[in-house]
């Protein structure tokens, strides 16, 4: 009864060369897009921030000290007249 129980491991090929850039480019896919995920929920830094603010008050400051010439013209087209129905 012993003998008819073969408890050895089924034969698995290895796997190719193709099989192999497969699953490592795989796993580097799945890393990759944890770290964005990652991104997207982490806090930026402080530095970064006040970067961000020094640069839009800059552009206030720019906005401001431009002249304006007359409000603009908005130059509207005549409607044209409709057949009347017969």
């Amino acid at each position: 009864m012993s003998a008819d129980l073969d408890l050895s491991p089924p034969d698995v090929p290895e796997p190719t060369f193709l099989e192999s850039v497969l699953r490592y480019g795989l796993f580097l896919g799945a890393i990759f897009q944890f770290i964005c995920i990652l991104a997207i929920f982490l806090p930026i830094s402080k530095g970064h921030e006040q970067d961000e603010h020094e640069s839009t008050d800059s552009k206030a400051a720019e906005q401001i000290k431009k002249p304006k010439g007359g409000a603009p013209q908005i130059r509207q087209k005549p409607k044209k007249e409709s057949k009347k129905k017969r």
